[in-house]
């Protein structure tokens, strides 16, 4: 059998990694944490939370389609036919399934975490580096103490590249999910003042962030932002740690990774030197900020020796992910069209400025306007409110011609815009909805921002409802 064809768990290499014992014979070709989305064949693994315990959902998650749950209890009236791996924790059991997948594949790895531009920047790794060999990454921003484990844990044994997230809200999380992932390369996208309302400084935020140098191994390397006003920090941060192995990305001229040029489009064209080779492509990814993480990305294919030209053809090819910048033009129910620019996941300060230069990029229709939907940036702490009011001059100078928002915080920003771009403030995501379908009209360009909490991902579904169909703005 191929490594292809063979199951991602057979029962004895679950029961080896966990130490568990299984109640009837099974093979799953998956792994799950949830029922809700769960996939026929994946092993289900019943994690306890602080508010939940998934031994709770078992019947759901067989109902649809589980191999096996991984327990450390059978619950009362549990069907005798439903097979079960018994072990003593079974969020221990997660993390010994993904250290297994680790060791068992020969696999290079790759590690991001950044205050901005993680889940972009893992995408486009995963697409830059397929050209070179099987690739499983991160899905979605399974990014925490559940999702760094369940990601490696879906690793196939055939995997040559693969690329993890790794996300923190607090310091010392990111520590242990490095050393489970152990990556070869350690990418730090950029230190900006996220969180700030579980840290005293963007100082703190950044040695956080230099936790990611904790698992990597042997001659690893890190990959970090130049331009970033704390890369001497973190440059001393890995040295404390031994690490040597700098590559530096930007706009620096000292920059190992240097963009040179960045003409705006769709796709925008860039000209970079990647470690002094001379490169010229398109990125499907929209804005400046998109194409000095490219940077980073093209370093790390550079050191793994993956096939340079052939990742730089990828990023002109790949998808925006869905609410981190990925445009649609909608159908308007009064006729015409919209370009909607879904960056509805998440926000903060320095996310909502560069989302702000994309805006402003976007070239109306003959009759459009520039218009900025705009939601609550969580985690700021006492800060918070300046921080929204802040936004009003650079969205002034991106060109808005009309600002909606949500939330109680995005009402300081609302109340510092001049009075000619208020369009509207709700309460609730829902409540821009019916105010939106009353302003657009044709040519219009959408921005849709703010932290995944206040749902405006909501607001991008229905604003693809009207006149039926929405069409993904190719990537050309």
């Amino acid at each position: 059998m191929t490594d292809a064809a063979k199951p991602l768990w057979t029962q004895a290499e679950a029961e080896h990694a966990t130490g568990g014992h299984s109640t009837l014979p099974w093979s799953a070709s998956g792994v799950s944490i949830d029922s809700r989305t769960l996939a026929k064949g994946d092993l289900f693994v019943a994690i306890r939370g602080p508010r939940f315990d998934a031994h709770d959902f078992l019947a759901d998650a067989f109902k649809a389609g589980a191999a096996c749950a991984l327990v450390n209890r059978i619950p009362r009236n549990h069907p005798d036919d439903q097979p079960l791996l018994i072990a003593e924790d079974t969020y221990s059991g997660l993390k010994a399934l993904a250290r297994a997948a680790r060791q068992r594949a020969d696999a290079r790895r790759i590690a991001v975490t950044g205050s901005v531009g993680k889940t972009s920047t893992k995408e486009a790794l995963a697409a830059a580096l397929a050209p070179s060999g099987k690739v499983a990454a991160t899905v979605g921003n399974l990014n925490n103490l559940w999702g760094v484990p369940l990601s490696l844990a879906r690793m196939p044994r055939d995997t040559k590249f693969g690329v993890f997230e790794i996300g923190m809200n607090h310091a010392g999380e990111i520590t242990p999910l490095s050393r489970i992932v152990r990556p070869d390369i350690a990418i730090i996208t950029t230190v900006e003042a996220v969180h700030l309302q579980f840290f005293d400084s963007i100082e703190d935020i950044a040695r956080a962030k230099a936790e990611i140098f904790d698992g990597l191994r042997g001659r690893g390397t890190a990959v970090l932002n130049r331009d970033n006003r704390f890369f001497d920090f973190l440059v001393e941060e890995a040295a404390a740690r031994s690490i040597a192995n700098i590559v530096s990305f930007g706009e620096h001229e000292d920059a190992d990774a240097r963009l040179l040029s960045y003409d705006s489009g769709s796709p925008a064209r860039i000209r970079a030197d990647i470690m002094g080779k001379t490169l010229d492509f398109t990125l499907a990814l929209p804005g400046r900020h998109n194409a000095l993480n490219a940077m980073a990305v093209l370093a790390a294919i550079g050191i793994l020796g993956a096939d340079i030209d052939k990742a730089a053809d990828a990023l002109g090819r790949m998808d925006a992910p869905a609410g981190r910048g990925k445009r649609m033009r909608v159908k308007l129910a009064g006729g015409g069209e919209a370009l909607v620019i879904d960056d509805s996941y998440n926000a903060s300060p320095a996310s909502m400025r560069a989302s702000f230069k994309v805006l402003a990029q976007a070239k109306p229709g003959a009759s459009g306007r520039r218009i900025a939907v705009l939601g609550d940036m969580l985690e700021l702490g006492s800060g918070s409110a300046r921080a929204h009011a802040d936004l009003a001059e650079d969205i002034v100078a991106a060109g808005a011609d009309l600002v909606l928002t949500t939330g109680d915080n995005m009402m300081h920003l609302d109340d510092a815009l001049p009075r000619r771009l208020r369009a509207g403030h709700g309460a609730r995501a829902a409540d821009l909805v019916a105010l939106l379908n009353e302003l657009l009209r044709d040519g219009d360009v959408v921005l849709v921002k703010g932290s995944n909490s206040q749902n405006l991902g909501a607001v991008v579904r229905a604003l693809a409802k009207p006149g039926a169909a929405s069409k993904a703005e190719p990537a050309h």
